[in-house]
């Protein structure tokens, strides 16, 4: 076996038992990790009527096959349950090093069961794998706990994922942080974990992972760290990160703006990824083995904040949730709001999208003072955005109410609300208007968890003919798109990029990396592929291999009950852009809802969006 062990540790939280789970290589290869490992042992299990805060749930923490190849975005750590966000398929995924660190421990991934009767923490050196008391620990914020961990087993090299107060109050869009910097941060994994009184997966791998040809591995890496500089997307994401984009947005009235009413922010540039090299920035740093080095290390140490750089630094994710949607246009309290969601074990995205809405509310009259208990909800309120982040985590005061995020907010403040609630299938929508790229837009209704933005390539990359619609015609894209666009072509581009995507999920791969979102030739990245692993994987297996996991995670959410119905976008999405380049734009919804139909057909499902029987026998989904 080549690039990957073929076992998966089964913790049994509740009986304290740890067993092995091998895995053939023919699996292997069907599900390459990630999400589609997930799904194939979810399949297996009876969730339907699982609560997911409950110690029935299943907590999956797994890597890629592609997972700790020395090369850029080969670091990805996926992490999936049934989620506490939107009752259906849940999954998240970091960068890192935690990921590469378990698979050089000689363990492909872990299935946590059960509920331990007190708190703990699993750690894992090598062979040797132990489940160790974390009473001491509950309560603890993470940056403390990342420390006391690291003496407690006594090596500071140590990798850790671990959740902090947030997901300990089993708040629903807690995450998972990995080494303080890097966030499994949608679908709630960190409640999950909380109910599972799992504090801290804690592990240091000493062995060297199998590869078939390590010398072209090592020929592809070298080659990668001097070309990427000389590629804009990949460059372009060292300089500035993906902070990097908060200007571009605003100027073409497409940044989320105050609850996604506005398409521009006034004070854009004061958050731009530019901005934040000239001031507050202190390092690039990066995941295992990657030059592109696109993760940003801030500091802020003055009278007025301190902001430690142990957390890293905001993505564009955290400025859009944190900053243009709460109006706030100050660097240095988003960067205070990213350290507090990071040491707290917080979601930026949901937790700044549920702030916003409520924003909105308090400015139209729908909820007051005494709704907020005392807070002035205010659009540009500083001091009330780092309130609530606190307030939400320990689930006091109106944090309380942001803590059950928008789609049982909107319940509660009234049918009035209900237009702007920014939410799909209850999962909050992250910093990218549909209203100027529709694919996106289909991206968010037909995601297995709900609103994101991460589910395939976006429309705006391929609007014309050139180097980056070149470097995808292997996978059967050929002509261009519009953003604005709907119709069988658009339908047919999103599909196409979702299986591509979905197969760099499975096989534990960074979407900025290869084409068509990073300039990692296809050539090369195949090459990479199979000398690790000795296979001979080309593009049509992977689109295959791709579909197959977006097919079993459909197929998931159907038997939880998470269907179409679930999928309509939030009615503000039709309605036109208040200001900026894009004003007055606004998305079709009879045009979008026919596109999701086309998608459907292409996808092989049935008009309810279920994948038909000849399409699970083409993909050899078997259905227990």
């Amino acid at each position: 076996m080549y690039g990957f062990t073929g076992k998966i540790l089964e913790v049994n939280l509740k009986e304290r038992t740890i067993d092995v789970i091998t895995i053939s290589e023919d699996t292997m290869r069907k599900y390459m990790g990630g999400k589609g490992l997930i799904s194939y042992f979810m399949m297996a299990e009876h969730l339907k009527d699982v609560n997911p805060l409950s110690d029935g749930n299943i907590l999956y923490y797994m890597t890629g096959i592609m997972t700790g190849i020395p090369n850029a975005g080969t670091s990805r750590l996926i992490v999936g349950a049934k989620s506490p966000v939107t009752n259906g398929f849940g999954m998240s995924e970091s960068g890192g090093f935690v990921a590469t660190e378990l698979k050089k421990a000689g363990w492909d991934g872990i299935i946590f069961k059960g509920k331990s009767e007190t708190p703990v923490y699993l750690n894992i050196k090598d062979e040797k794998v132990e489940i160790r008391d974390a009473t001491h620990l509950w309560g603890k914020r993470n940056g403390e706990v990342n420390r006391l961990l690291k003496e407690e087993v006594g090596d500071e090299t140590v990798k850790m994922s671990q959740i902090g107060p947030a997901g300990e109050n089993k708040i629903r869009y807690a995450c998972m942080i990995n080494d303080l910097k890097h966030a499994s941060g949608r679908s709630g994994m960190g409640a999950v974990m909380g109910a599972k009184n799992l504090k801290a997966i804690v592990v240091k791998g000493t062995n060297k992972i199998q590869f078939k040809n390590e010398d072209a591995i090592m020929d592809i890496s070298k080659w990668y760290a001097g070309y990427f500089k000389d590629n804009p997307l990949s460059y372009g994401l060292y300089l500035y990160g993906t902070a990097g984009i908060v200007n571009g947005y605003s100027k073409v009235g497409t940044l989320p703006t105050r609850n996604f009413r506005y398409g521009s922010f006034e004070a854009a540039e004061k958050i731009s990824g530019e901005t934040m090299a000239d001031t507050i920035l202190i390092k690039r740093e990066g995941c295992f083995a990657c030059p592109v080095r696109c993760k940003r290390t801030v500091q802020v140490d003055n009278e007025k904040m301190k902001v430690d750089p142990k957390f890293g630094g905001p993505e564009y994710e955290t400025i859009g949730a944190m900053g243009s949607m709460c109006a706030i246009g100050n660097l240095e309290v988003i960067a205070k709001a990213h350290e507090i969601c990071n040491d707290l074990g917080l979601d930026t995205i949901s937790a700044g999208g549920s702030i916003s809405f409520a924003m909105e509310c308090f400015e139209k009259g729908m909820i007051d003072k005494e709704v907020t208990q005392g807070l002035d909800m205010q659009f540009g309120n500083e001091e009330a955005l780092l309130v609530c982040l606190e307030d939400i985590a320990y689930n006091r005061n109106f944090g309380k109410m942001l803590a059950q995020g928008v789609r049982e907010m909107s319940h509660t403040f009234g049918s009035e609300s209900k237009p702007f609630s920014m939410h799909v299938k209850g999962q909050e929508l992250p910093m990218h208007d549909p209203r100027s790229k529709t694919g996106v837009g289909l991206g968010y209704s037909v995601s297995p968890t709900g609103a994101d933005h991460m589910q395939a390539a976006h429309d705006t990359m391929m609007v014309k003919e050139g180097p980056i619609l070149d470097s995808v015609k292997l996978l059967g894209i050929t002509e261009p798109v519009d953003p604005l666009g709907y119709g069988q072509n658009k339908a047919y581009f999103y599909a196409q990029m979702e299986k591509w995507w979905s197969f760099l999920n499975m096989a534990g791969v960074c979407f900025f990396i290869p084409a068509p979102r990073g300039s990692l030739p296809l050539d090369k990245f195949f090459s990479l592929l199979n000398s690790a692993t000795g296979w001979d994987v080309d593009a049509q297996e992977a689109l295959e291999i791709g579909e197959r996991g977006i097919a079993m995670a459909r197929l998931l959410n159907a038997s939880y009950g998470v269907d179409t119905t679930f999928e309509d976008l939030p009615e503000r999405l039709y309605q036109p852009i208040e200001n900026g380049a894009m004003m007055g734009q606004a998305m079709d919804k009879h045009h979008f809802q026919a596109m999701r139909q086309d998608y459907f057909k292409i996808m092989g499902w049935d008009s309810e969006g279920k994948p038909t029987n000849e399409t699970l026998d083409r993909l050899k989904i078997e259905i227990n």
